[in-house]
């Protein structure tokens, strides 16, 4: 599911929910996913971010920096991608963020844009307690709308959309295992 969020005010700059990420490298013609988080930002310069779901694997977000990069070594995106991904830590089954600084991020053969990349752990649920997974990327996407009108940070916002896709995965139904805003399992975000 690859997620796009605009500047400005919050619903009238929501550009497009894709459900699938080999969309977003169809429509960017990219080699790879984070190619074309970076190829979508150039390509749609008043998108301040964007989300892309990896099912089990977690989640990458690309944030644009409006301020000035600091250095002027551009990192190549696929490369910093495997080393969050390297970063995370195993032995942690809630879901965790892990961000790298603000960069010149490069996908070879599109461009450069300046910004942040995050890397979204999600929950190691047991095979015992995962029921079903239908509606997970759209409880994920409900997060992240809620997140984003609760001002989280977005570290807080990637954890804690992908806790609300967990529990979801806990019950039959696209909607029965949602949890509410009071759940012991949100408490830590609303605070």
């Amino acid at each position: 599911m690859l997620f796009v969020m605009g500047k400005g005010s919050f619903f009238s700059d929501i550009s497009g929910i894709y459900q699938f990420p080999f969309l977003a490298c169809a429509w960017t013609e990219a080699s790879t996913i984070p190619q074309a988080l970076v190829s979508i930002l150039l390509r749609l310069p008043n998108i301040k971010f964007v989300i892309v779901t990896l099912g089990k694997d977690g989640c990458i977000m690309l944030e644009r920096s409006i301020d000035g990069v600091p250095s002027t070594e551009e990192v190549d995106i696929d490369s910093l991608v495997e080393s969050l991904k390297t970063r995370k830590n195993e032995t942690v089954s809630i879901p965790t963020c892990i961000s790298s600084p603000v960069t010149k991020l490069m996908a070879k053969g599109i461009g450069t844009v300046s910004g942040r990349l995050y890397f979204g752990t999600t929950e190691s649920i047991p095979p015992s307690e995962l029921i079903d997974t239908t509606g997970a990327g759209d409880a994920f996407i409900g997060a992240v709308l809620y997140a984003i009108c609760a001002k989280f940070s977005p570290e807080t916002m990637l954890s804690f959309s992908a806790t609300v896709a967990a529990a979801k995965c806990r019950d039959l139904g696209a909607r029965s295992g949602l949890p509410y805003r009071a759940d012991p399992i949100l408490v830590s975000f609303m605070q």
